[in-house]
């Protein structure tokens, strides 16, 4: 059902941008992880869906919440009920621009890429560099970013907050592949 649900998501995108050339990922990878003195917490979603507009350099990307996958259950359970509240705020996106898309080559090895993103319900600025790997058959994204947890109103509860970060670090790997209808 999930990935149903991507796809849904993913055809809005695809429907706006009707008539131009998309690269298209539904399997690519976020993780993000959290180190404080008391403990790590890890999570890996591999069922990331993002699509590129070439002709223009427009990026889309959704995260299903409850696809974060954690070594101990007990964690993602927190993490869907408590946290990011994943029956109420089922998804994270991101919507943006690769900045000076068109003018990247092959040889380019980043780029950086502009937008807005929201979690829990708040939609923030953000701007990443990335590594960026650019062919006709695959457009590859891969970099991290940092997110403060309280700028996106996600509430720790005081009896853990010394087992959380304040801010966590969000990896990403996006491989995409020629869109075709």
């Amino acid at each position: 059902m999930k990935p149903i649900y991507i796809l849904t998501y993913c055809l809005l995108f695809v429907t706006l941008l009707h008539g131009q050339e998309k690269y298209l990922t539904k399997q690519g990878y976020t993780s993000f992880f959290s180190s404080s003195p008391v403990e790590d917490i890890k999570a890996d979603n591999n069922q990331v869906l993002s699509i590129i507009d070439t002709t223009t350099g427009t990026i889309a990307i959704a995260i299903l919440m409850k696809s974060f996958m954690f070594e101990k259950s007990l964690m993602q359970e927190h993490f869907n009920e408590n946290y990011v509240e994943s029956d109420t705020y089922p998804k994270a996106t991101f919507k943006g621009q690769i900045l000076n898309f068109s003018t990247l080559n092959e040889d380019q090895k980043t780029a950086n890429i502009k937008g807005d993103i929201t979690i829990h319900g708040v939609t923030k600025k953000i701007e990443i560099k990335t590594q960026i790997v650019k062919t006709p058959e695959n457009i590859s994204l891969k970099g991290s970013f940092p997110v403060t947890v309280a700028d996106f109103n996600i509430k720790i509860p005081s009896v853990v907050i010394n087992n959380i970060a304040e801010t966590i670090d969000v990896t990403f790997q996006l491989d995409h592949q020629p869109y075709k209808k």
